[in-house]
Protein backbone atom coordinates (compact mmCIF):
# COMPACT_ATOMS: atom_id res chain seq x y z
CA UNK A 1 0.00 0.00 0.00
CA UNK A 2 1.13 3.41 -0.71
CA UNK A 3 1.22 5.57 1.99
CA UNK A 4 3.48 8.29 0.66
CA UNK A 5 2.04 11.42 1.13
CA UNK A 6 0.62 13.50 -1.95
CA UNK A 7 1.65 17.06 -2.13
CA UNK A 8 -1.71 19.33 -2.99
CA UNK A 9 -1.11 21.24 -6.32
CA UNK A 10 -0.77 25.14 -4.53
CA UNK A 11 -3.84 26.34 -6.60
CA UNK A 12 -5.99 23.78 -5.50
CA UNK A 13 -5.18 24.93 -2.05
CA UNK A 14 -6.40 28.60 -2.86
CA UNK A 15 -10.56 27.74 -1.72
CA UNK A 16 -13.34 29.23 -4.48
CA UNK A 17 -14.09 32.27 -2.00
CA UNK A 18 -10.18 32.92 -2.01
CA UNK A 19 -10.36 32.72 -6.19
CA UNK A 20 -13.16 35.24 -6.04
CA UNK A 21 -11.53 37.93 -3.76
CA UNK A 22 -8.31 37.62 -6.32
CA UNK A 23 -10.24 38.19 -9.56
CA UNK A 24 -12.26 40.96 -8.36
CA UNK A 25 -9.07 42.65 -6.70
CA UNK A 26 -7.03 41.95 -9.66
CA UNK A 27 -10.00 43.52 -11.96
CA UNK A 28 -10.05 46.40 -10.05
CA UNK A 29 -5.83 46.49 -10.38
CA UNK A 30 -6.35 46.58 -14.41
CA UNK A 31 -8.84 49.06 -14.59
CA UNK A 32 -6.33 50.96 -12.04
CA UNK A 33 -3.38 50.69 -14.53
CA UNK A 34 -5.25 51.66 -17.32
CA UNK A 35 -6.31 54.91 -15.66
CA UNK A 36 -3.08 55.35 -14.51
CA UNK A 37 -1.04 55.60 -17.29
CA UNK A 38 -3.23 56.96 -20.07
CA UNK A 39 -1.51 60.03 -19.50
CA UNK A 40 1.97 59.01 -20.48
CA UNK A 41 0.09 57.75 -23.86
CA UNK A 42 -1.18 61.51 -25.18
CA UNK A 43 1.85 63.45 -23.03
CA UNK A 44 2.62 64.56 -26.96
CA UNK A 45 -0.86 65.69 -27.99
CA UNK A 46 -1.55 67.54 -24.57
CA UNK A 47 1.68 68.86 -24.93
CA UNK A 48 0.62 70.44 -28.14
CA UNK A 49 -2.65 71.35 -27.22
CA UNK A 50 -1.39 73.20 -24.09
CA UNK A 51 2.02 74.33 -25.69
CA UNK A 52 3.52 72.84 -23.04
CA UNK A 53 7.90 72.10 -22.97
CA UNK A 54 8.76 68.39 -22.02
CA UNK A 55 9.53 68.79 -18.91
CA UNK A 56 6.11 70.74 -17.99
CA UNK A 57 4.63 68.40 -19.56
CA UNK A 58 5.76 65.46 -17.76
CA UNK A 59 4.84 67.07 -14.10
CA UNK A 60 1.48 66.03 -15.47
CA UNK A 61 2.63 62.38 -14.75
CA UNK A 62 4.16 64.08 -11.66
CA UNK A 63 0.83 65.09 -10.20
CA UNK A 64 -1.03 61.87 -9.57
CA UNK A 65 2.30 60.93 -7.44
CA UNK A 66 2.14 64.10 -5.21
CA UNK A 67 -1.10 63.00 -3.57
CA UNK A 68 -0.77 59.63 -3.54
CA UNK A 69 0.76 59.45 0.33
CA UNK A 70 -2.74 61.24 1.03
CA UNK A 71 -4.21 58.89 -0.44
CA UNK A 72 -2.43 55.41 0.98
CA UNK A 73 -2.52 56.84 4.37
CA UNK A 74 -6.46 57.83 4.38
CA UNK A 75 -7.72 55.25 2.64
CA UNK A 76 -5.16 52.62 4.36
CA UNK A 77 -6.41 53.93 7.63
CA UNK A 78 -10.32 53.70 6.65
CA UNK A 79 -9.25 50.15 5.62
CA UNK A 80 -7.49 49.40 8.85
CA UNK A 81 -10.92 50.92 10.31
CA UNK A 82 -13.84 49.32 8.32
CA UNK A 83 -12.65 46.42 6.13
CA UNK A 84 -10.15 46.08 3.39
CA UNK A 85 -13.38 45.74 0.80
CA UNK A 86 -14.71 48.77 1.49
CA UNK A 87 -11.93 50.69 1.21
CA UNK A 88 -10.98 48.54 -2.26
CA UNK A 89 -14.02 50.33 -3.81
CA UNK A 90 -13.81 54.02 -2.36
CA UNK A 91 -10.76 53.73 -3.89
CA UNK A 92 -11.96 52.35 -7.69
CA UNK A 93 -14.62 55.27 -7.22
CA UNK A 94 -11.85 58.01 -6.64
CA UNK A 95 -9.56 56.95 -9.27
CA UNK A 96 -12.33 56.54 -12.15
CA UNK A 97 -14.19 59.93 -11.31
CA UNK A 98 -10.66 61.64 -11.21
CA UNK A 99 -9.86 60.24 -14.75
CA UNK A 100 -13.37 61.48 -16.70
CA UNK A 101 -12.15 64.78 -15.20
CA UNK A 102 -9.03 64.77 -16.89
CA UNK A 103 -11.30 64.62 -20.64
CA UNK A 104 -12.56 68.01 -19.42
CA UNK A 105 -9.06 69.55 -18.38
CA UNK A 106 -9.34 73.17 -20.38
CA UNK A 107 -5.85 74.20 -18.91
CA UNK A 108 -2.55 72.65 -17.42
CA UNK A 109 -3.80 73.48 -13.91
CA UNK A 110 -6.90 71.68 -14.05
CA UNK A 111 -5.37 68.49 -15.68
CA UNK A 112 -2.73 68.39 -12.94
CA UNK A 113 -6.00 69.16 -10.17
CA UNK A 114 -7.62 66.21 -12.29
CA UNK A 115 -4.54 63.83 -11.95
CA UNK A 116 -3.75 64.46 -8.05
CA UNK A 117 -7.20 62.49 -7.91
CA UNK A 118 -6.61 59.52 -9.71
CA UNK A 119 -3.35 59.45 -7.92
CA UNK A 120 -5.45 59.69 -4.20
CA UNK A 121 -7.67 56.63 -6.06
CA UNK A 122 -4.42 54.54 -7.07
CA UNK A 123 -3.04 54.53 -3.97
CA UNK A 124 -5.65 53.54 -2.04
CA UNK A 125 -6.46 50.47 -4.58
CA UNK A 126 -2.59 49.35 -4.18
CA UNK A 127 -3.01 49.40 -0.31
CA UNK A 128 -6.61 48.22 -0.11
CA UNK A 129 -6.44 45.47 -2.86
CA UNK A 130 -2.92 44.19 -1.68
CA UNK A 131 -4.08 43.60 1.59
CA UNK A 132 -7.03 42.20 0.86
CA UNK A 133 -5.85 39.22 -1.79
CA UNK A 134 -2.83 38.70 0.87
CA UNK A 135 -5.31 38.64 3.84
CA UNK A 136 -7.59 35.87 1.81
CA UNK A 137 -4.85 33.29 0.65
CA UNK A 138 -2.97 31.13 2.45
CA UNK A 139 0.11 32.37 4.49
CA UNK A 140 2.82 30.22 2.44
CA UNK A 141 1.39 31.47 -0.94
CA UNK A 142 1.45 34.94 -0.34
CA UNK A 143 4.00 35.79 -2.70
CA UNK A 144 2.22 34.52 -5.59
CA UNK A 145 -0.98 36.33 -3.88
CA UNK A 146 1.37 39.65 -4.58
CA UNK A 147 2.78 38.59 -8.06
CA UNK A 148 0.29 37.82 -9.55
CA UNK A 149 -2.20 40.53 -7.90
CA UNK A 150 0.22 43.02 -9.29
CA UNK A 151 0.39 41.41 -12.88
CA UNK A 152 -2.70 43.36 -13.54
CA UNK A 153 -1.63 46.89 -13.70
CA UNK A 154 1.06 46.25 -17.19
CA UNK A 155 -2.42 44.05 -18.48
CA UNK A 156 -4.32 47.43 -17.77
CA UNK A 157 -1.27 49.29 -19.42
CA UNK A 158 -1.72 47.28 -22.85
CA UNK A 159 -5.48 47.79 -22.84
CA UNK A 160 -4.59 51.77 -22.60
CA UNK A 161 -2.30 51.24 -25.07
CA UNK A 162 -4.87 49.68 -27.32
CA UNK A 163 -7.09 51.69 -26.61
CA UNK A 164 -4.82 54.87 -27.40
CA UNK A 165 -4.34 53.56 -31.03
CA UNK A 166 -8.07 52.86 -31.46
CA UNK A 167 -8.87 55.58 -30.38
CA UNK A 168 -6.88 58.70 -30.35
CA UNK A 169 -5.95 59.61 -33.72
CA UNK A 170 -9.77 59.71 -34.92
CA UNK A 171 -11.37 60.78 -32.02
CA UNK A 172 -8.65 63.04 -30.23
CA UNK A 173 -7.04 62.68 -26.32
CA UNK A 174 -9.77 63.29 -24.31
CA UNK A 175 -11.98 60.13 -25.13
CA UNK A 176 -8.93 58.33 -23.48
CA UNK A 177 -9.90 59.52 -20.34
CA UNK A 178 -13.67 59.61 -20.98
CA UNK A 179 -13.78 55.64 -20.92
CA UNK A 180 -11.70 55.74 -18.00
CA UNK A 181 -14.73 56.24 -15.57
CA UNK A 182 -16.04 53.00 -16.53
CA UNK A 183 -14.14 51.43 -13.81
CA UNK A 184 -17.17 53.01 -11.07
CA UNK A 185 -19.89 50.03 -12.64
CA UNK A 186 -17.28 47.50 -11.64
CA UNK A 187 -16.86 49.07 -8.04
CA UNK A 188 -21.17 48.70 -7.81
CA UNK A 189 -20.35 45.14 -8.87
CA UNK A 190 -17.75 44.53 -6.29
CA UNK A 191 -19.78 46.18 -3.25
CA UNK A 192 -21.96 43.10 -3.50
CA UNK A 193 -20.01 40.24 -4.11
CA UNK A 194 -17.46 40.36 -2.28
CA UNK A 195 -16.29 38.52 1.11
CA UNK A 196 -14.26 40.61 3.45
CA UNK A 197 -10.49 39.64 4.07
CA UNK A 198 -9.87 36.58 6.65
CA UNK A 199 -7.18 38.10 8.59
CA UNK A 200 -8.62 41.63 9.11
CA UNK A 201 -12.22 39.73 9.66
CA UNK A 202 -10.27 37.32 12.25
CA UNK A 203 -8.05 39.72 14.15
CA UNK A 204 -9.36 43.07 13.70
CA UNK A 205 -13.67 42.33 12.96
CA UNK A 206 -14.42 40.13 15.41
CA UNK A 207 -12.69 41.88 18.41
CA UNK A 208 -13.85 45.01 17.80
CA UNK A 209 -11.64 48.26 16.26
CA UNK A 210 -9.08 48.32 18.88
CA UNK A 211 -6.02 50.41 18.17
CA UNK A 212 -6.03 50.62 14.23
CA UNK A 213 -4.19 52.99 12.25
CA UNK A 214 -7.20 55.07 12.38
CA UNK A 215 -7.60 55.68 15.65
CA UNK A 216 -4.48 56.73 16.12
CA UNK A 217 -4.36 59.03 13.55
CA UNK A 218 -7.98 60.34 14.25
CA UNK A 219 -6.53 60.69 18.30
CA UNK A 220 -8.04 64.57 19.14
CA UNK A 221 -4.65 65.34 20.38
CA UNK A 222 -2.76 64.85 17.10
CA UNK A 223 -5.75 65.76 14.79
CA UNK A 224 -4.76 69.84 14.42
CA UNK A 225 -1.22 68.88 14.21
CA UNK A 226 -2.18 66.36 11.11
CA UNK A 227 -4.41 68.68 9.08
CA UNK A 228 -1.75 71.67 9.69
CA UNK A 229 0.91 68.68 8.47
CA UNK A 230 -1.70 67.56 5.61
CA UNK A 231 -1.54 71.00 4.21
CA UNK A 232 1.72 71.61 4.47
CA UNK A 233 2.66 68.59 2.54
CA UNK A 234 0.59 69.52 -0.27
CA UNK A 235 1.53 72.67 -0.86
CA UNK A 236 5.20 72.31 -0.84
CA UNK A 237 4.64 68.79 -3.20
CA UNK A 238 2.21 70.99 -5.12
CA UNK A 239 5.33 73.39 -5.77
CA UNK A 240 8.29 71.24 -6.08
CA UNK A 241 7.01 68.92 -8.63
CA UNK A 242 4.95 71.58 -11.41
CA UNK A 243 7.87 73.14 -10.99
CA UNK A 244 7.18 76.39 -9.07
CA UNK A 245 9.94 75.80 -6.03
CA UNK A 246 12.16 78.80 -6.73
CA UNK A 247 14.59 79.32 -4.92
CA UNK A 248 12.86 77.65 -1.57
CA UNK A 249 13.13 74.21 -3.32
CA UNK A 250 15.56 72.64 -0.63
CA UNK A 251 13.17 74.30 2.08
CA UNK A 252 10.20 72.37 0.52
CA UNK A 253 11.87 69.35 0.45
CA UNK A 254 13.02 69.42 3.88
CA UNK A 255 9.55 70.07 4.98
CA UNK A 256 8.25 66.95 3.49
CA UNK A 257 10.62 65.26 4.98
CA UNK A 258 9.73 66.10 8.28
CA UNK A 259 5.69 65.46 7.50
CA UNK A 260 6.30 62.02 7.03
CA UNK A 261 8.73 60.87 9.11
CA UNK A 262 6.00 62.85 11.71
CA UNK A 263 2.95 60.68 10.55
CA UNK A 264 5.55 57.71 10.47
CA UNK A 265 5.93 58.31 13.68
CA UNK A 266 2.11 58.12 14.59
CA UNK A 267 1.59 55.19 12.80
CA UNK A 268 5.02 53.28 13.80
CA UNK A 269 6.13 54.60 16.92
CA UNK A 270 9.37 53.83 17.86
CA UNK A 271 10.04 51.59 14.72
CA UNK A 272 9.74 54.86 12.20
CA UNK A 273 13.00 54.35 11.18
CA UNK A 274 12.39 51.16 9.76
CA UNK A 275 9.54 52.63 8.11
CA UNK A 276 11.84 55.32 6.52
CA UNK A 277 14.41 52.88 4.99
CA UNK A 278 11.10 51.36 3.14
CA UNK A 279 9.95 54.21 1.75
CA UNK A 280 13.86 54.42 0.58
CA UNK A 281 13.55 51.64 -1.07
CA UNK A 282 10.41 52.29 -3.10
CA UNK A 283 11.60 55.59 -3.85
CA UNK A 284 14.73 53.55 -5.29
CA UNK A 285 12.75 51.05 -7.15
CA UNK A 286 10.25 54.05 -8.86
CA UNK A 287 13.46 56.01 -9.74
CA UNK A 288 14.65 52.77 -11.72
CA UNK A 289 10.90 51.95 -13.32
CA UNK A 290 9.36 55.02 -13.99
CA UNK A 291 11.76 56.57 -16.11
CA UNK A 292 11.25 54.23 -18.47
CA UNK A 293 7.21 53.63 -17.61
CA UNK A 294 6.88 57.19 -17.78
CA UNK A 295 8.95 58.28 -20.75
CA UNK A 296 8.80 55.08 -22.94
CA UNK A 297 5.89 56.61 -25.28
CA UNK A 298 7.78 59.76 -25.73
CA UNK A 299 11.05 57.99 -26.53
CA UNK A 300 9.33 55.56 -29.16
CA UNK A 301 7.74 58.47 -31.21
CA UNK A 302 10.37 60.67 -30.77
CA UNK A 303 13.98 59.14 -31.11
CA UNK A 304 12.56 55.96 -33.01
CA UNK A 305 9.98 57.72 -34.60
CA UNK A 306 7.25 54.90 -34.67
CA UNK A 307 3.71 55.57 -35.70
CA UNK A 308 1.02 55.14 -32.86
CA UNK A 309 0.47 51.13 -33.91
CA UNK A 310 4.21 50.79 -33.59
CA UNK A 311 4.02 52.96 -30.53
CA UNK A 312 1.21 50.29 -28.94
CA UNK A 313 2.73 46.88 -30.05
CA UNK A 314 5.88 48.32 -28.30
CA UNK A 315 4.09 48.69 -25.04
CA UNK A 316 2.14 45.72 -25.77
CA UNK A 317 5.56 43.60 -25.61
CA UNK A 318 6.66 45.72 -22.37
CA UNK A 319 3.36 44.69 -20.27
CA UNK A 320 3.22 41.49 -21.13
CA UNK A 321 6.83 40.80 -19.81
CA UNK A 322 5.75 42.93 -16.58
CA UNK A 323 2.36 40.64 -16.36
CA UNK A 324 4.70 37.82 -16.52
CA UNK A 325 7.73 38.72 -14.06
CA UNK A 326 4.87 39.63 -11.77
CA UNK A 327 3.45 35.69 -11.93
CA UNK A 328 7.07 33.86 -11.95
CA UNK A 329 7.99 36.51 -9.19
CA UNK A 330 5.64 35.37 -6.76
CA UNK A 331 6.12 31.95 -8.04
CA UNK A 332 9.78 31.84 -7.52
CA UNK A 333 9.75 33.85 -4.25
CA UNK A 334 6.94 31.32 -2.18
CA UNK A 335 10.39 28.57 -3.33
CA UNK A 336 12.64 30.97 -2.85
CA UNK A 337 11.92 33.43 -0.55
CA UNK A 338 10.95 37.29 -1.09
CA UNK A 339 14.14 39.21 -0.70
CA UNK A 340 16.28 36.38 -2.65
CA UNK A 341 14.09 35.81 -5.54
CA UNK A 342 13.34 40.18 -5.75
CA UNK A 343 17.60 40.89 -5.50
CA UNK A 344 18.02 38.14 -8.39
CA UNK A 345 15.79 40.02 -10.32
CA UNK A 346 17.08 43.32 -10.06
CA UNK A 347 20.07 41.76 -10.70
CA UNK A 348 19.20 40.03 -14.07
CA UNK A 349 17.33 43.04 -15.64
CA UNK A 350 20.58 44.91 -15.56
CA UNK A 351 21.81 42.81 -18.56
CA UNK A 352 19.41 44.12 -20.42
CA UNK A 353 18.56 47.63 -20.11
CA UNK A 354 21.88 48.38 -22.24
CA UNK A 355 21.06 47.11 -25.19
CA UNK A 356 17.09 47.52 -25.33
CA UNK A 357 18.22 51.64 -25.87
CA UNK A 358 20.57 51.52 -28.46
CA UNK A 359 18.73 49.99 -30.73
CA UNK A 360 18.03 51.89 -33.72
CA UNK A 361 14.31 52.05 -35.49
CA UNK A 362 15.04 49.67 -37.81
CA UNK A 363 15.53 46.94 -35.12
CA UNK A 364 11.56 46.53 -33.90
CA UNK A 365 11.32 43.35 -33.09
CA UNK A 366 14.24 42.82 -31.47
CA UNK A 367 13.37 45.97 -29.29
CA UNK A 368 10.07 44.10 -28.34
CA UNK A 369 12.15 41.23 -27.14
CA UNK A 370 14.47 43.56 -24.98
CA UNK A 371 11.90 45.61 -23.78
CA UNK A 372 10.16 42.27 -22.61
CA UNK A 373 12.96 41.10 -20.71
CA UNK A 374 13.26 44.33 -19.12
CA UNK A 375 10.41 45.36 -17.78
CA UNK A 376 9.91 41.09 -16.58
CA UNK A 377 12.67 41.05 -14.80
CA UNK A 378 13.00 44.81 -13.34
CA UNK A 379 9.20 45.93 -12.96
CA UNK A 380 7.69 42.99 -12.85
CA UNK A 381 9.69 41.66 -10.00
CA UNK A 382 8.54 44.05 -8.17
CA UNK A 383 5.61 42.37 -7.56
CA UNK A 384 6.76 41.10 -4.76
CA UNK A 385 6.90 44.59 -3.01
CA UNK A 386 3.45 44.28 -1.60
CA UNK A 387 4.58 40.80 0.37
CA UNK A 388 8.05 42.81 1.07
CA UNK A 389 6.23 45.65 2.56
CA UNK A 390 3.69 44.28 4.57
CA UNK A 391 5.48 41.23 6.05
CA UNK A 392 6.60 44.32 8.40
CA UNK A 393 3.56 45.30 9.84
CA UNK A 394 0.88 43.89 11.72
CA UNK A 395 -3.18 43.50 10.21
CA UNK A 396 -4.27 46.29 12.43
CA UNK A 397 -1.76 48.91 11.29
CA UNK A 398 -1.14 47.18 7.55
CA UNK A 399 -3.49 48.87 5.08
CA UNK A 400 -2.34 52.16 6.54
CA UNK A 401 1.79 50.96 7.07
CA UNK A 402 1.91 49.66 3.81
CA UNK A 403 -0.34 51.74 1.82
CA UNK A 404 1.53 55.15 3.48
CA UNK A 405 5.33 53.80 2.93
CA UNK A 406 4.44 52.70 -0.53
CA UNK A 407 3.17 55.59 -1.86
CA UNK A 408 5.23 58.15 -0.26
CA UNK A 409 8.21 56.14 -2.03
CA UNK A 410 6.45 56.42 -4.43
CA UNK A 411 7.37 59.55 -5.02
CA UNK A 412 10.04 58.37 -7.24
CA UNK A 413 8.32 58.22 -9.71
CA UNK A 414 7.10 61.53 -9.53
CA UNK A 415 10.61 62.34 -9.48
CA UNK A 416 11.34 60.10 -12.14
CA UNK A 417 10.10 61.73 -15.30
CA UNK A 418 11.42 65.07 -14.29
CA UNK A 419 14.90 63.67 -13.97
CA UNK A 420 14.75 61.68 -17.04
CA UNK A 421 13.65 64.65 -19.11
CA UNK A 422 16.38 66.82 -17.38
CA UNK A 423 19.03 64.07 -17.93
CA UNK A 424 17.89 63.51 -21.17
CA UNK A 425 18.29 67.48 -22.17
CA UNK A 426 22.08 66.72 -21.94
CA UNK A 427 22.69 63.14 -22.99
CA UNK A 428 19.68 62.50 -24.58
CA UNK A 429 16.73 60.58 -23.97
CA UNK A 430 17.99 57.00 -24.22
CA UNK A 431 21.09 57.08 -22.76
CA UNK A 432 19.26 59.06 -19.88
CA UNK A 433 16.75 56.22 -19.31
CA UNK A 434 20.10 53.80 -19.55
CA UNK A 435 22.13 55.26 -16.54
CA UNK A 436 19.11 56.03 -14.43
CA UNK A 437 17.50 52.31 -14.75
CA UNK A 438 20.56 51.08 -14.51
CA UNK A 439 22.48 52.79 -11.07
CA UNK A 440 18.77 53.20 -9.38
CA UNK A 441 18.41 49.47 -9.65
CA UNK A 442 21.51 48.80 -8.24
CA UNK A 443 20.91 51.12 -5.40
CA UNK A 444 17.71 49.09 -4.92
CA UNK A 445 19.13 45.58 -4.63
CA UNK A 446 21.60 46.58 -2.12
CA UNK A 447 19.01 47.77 0.36
CA UNK A 448 16.74 45.14 -0.33
CA UNK A 449 19.79 42.27 -0.04
CA UNK A 450 21.16 43.94 2.58
CA UNK A 451 18.01 43.62 4.48
CA UNK A 452 18.25 47.52 6.09
CA UNK A 453 14.51 48.39 6.59
CA UNK A 454 14.57 45.33 9.16
CA UNK A 455 17.91 46.17 10.46
CA UNK A 456 16.84 49.52 11.34
CA UNK A 457 13.49 48.15 13.48
CA UNK A 458 13.52 49.25 17.03
CA UNK A 459 11.35 46.06 19.17
CA UNK A 460 8.87 47.24 21.52
CA UNK A 461 5.81 45.13 23.19
CA UNK A 462 2.82 44.67 21.19
CA UNK A 463 -0.29 42.62 21.46
CA UNK A 464 0.23 40.96 17.89
CA UNK A 465 3.02 39.31 16.31
CA UNK A 466 4.44 40.66 13.03
CA UNK A 467 5.23 38.88 10.26
CA UNK A 468 9.27 38.28 9.85
CA UNK A 469 10.21 40.34 6.78
CA UNK A 470 13.74 38.54 6.15
CA UNK A 471 12.17 36.11 4.17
Amino acid sequence: MDTTPHRVPWYRQVGPGQWKAFGAAWVGYLLDGFDFVIVTLVLTEIRTEFQLSLTTAATLVSAAFVSRWFGGLALGAFGDRFGRRPAMILSIVCYAIGTGLCGFAWNYWSLFVFRAIVGIGMAGEYGSSSTYVMESWPATLRNRASGFLLSAYPVGTILAARAYDLIVPSLGWRWLFWIGILPVVVALWLRKALPEAKDWTEQVGRRGAGATSATVLLNRKRTGANVVITLALAACLVLIFSGHAGPLYPLYIVICVLGFVAFATQVSGRSWPMVVALMATVFCAFLYSWPIQSLLPTYLKTELHYTAGQVANALTWAGLGYAAGSCLAGILGDRFGTRTTYVGGLALSLVFVFPAFVLGSGSIVAVWVLLFALQATSSGISGLLPKYIGDHFPVRLRAASLGFTYNVGALGGAVAPLAGAQVAAHIGLGPALIWLAGGLTLLTALLVGFNVPARLRRREPRTETVAPSTS
